[in-house]
């Protein structure tokens, strides 16, 4: 009997996500394959909801919505930061994405929208927040042998 992908599988598939107007954003098709621990944060949820009950040798194509993938886009999680406060090795570009450290020694990524009057304008939010993706998945492997085992944190 051939195996499903259940909530704590490890699978190896190659996958895709586009925009909805057929803009590529990744690909894994023409390269490695990739492997994720289903339960795990590798992929959004609506993601790992789209590939689960597939076996071996399935592919899908679904469109799914902002709430399925990266959320809705928040106007709060735009901020704006003095232009002194970037070093001068890595002047801020609109358009670009830099990590900034958080106080707890993390990252978190953001966007820079604008540059004006000594301020930056850096958007927080995820840059496929707020968008309709495109997911192609087809599944090479499923190793389900540690189905009743706890995750590694």
């Amino acid at each position: 009997m051939a195996e499903d992908v259940t909530l704590h599988s490890r699978v190896l598939m190659h996958y895709s996500i586009a925009l909805t107007d057929g803009t590529m954003i990744e690909s894994s098709f023409d390269d490695e394959p990739v492997e994720i621990q289903m339960g795990q944060e590798e992929l959004p949820e609506g993601m790992q909801l789209a590939i689960y009950g597939l076996k071996v040798g399935d592919t899908q194509t679904l469109t799914l919505t902002p709430e399925q993938c990266y959320g809705e886009r928040e106007a709060d999680n735009t901020h704006h930061i003095p232009l002194e406060d970037f070093p001068d090795n890595l002047p801020p570009e609109v358009g670009l994405t830099y990590a900034f450290g958080t106080e707890d020694g993390g990252d978190v990524i953001g966007t820079i929208r604008s540059i004006e009057d000594g301020m930056v304008e850096v958007d927080f939010n995820h840059p496929l927040a707020g968008q309709s993706l495109i997911f192609t998945v087809e599944i090479l492997d499923i190793d389900n042998t540690h189905e009743n085992e706890p995750f590694d944190d």
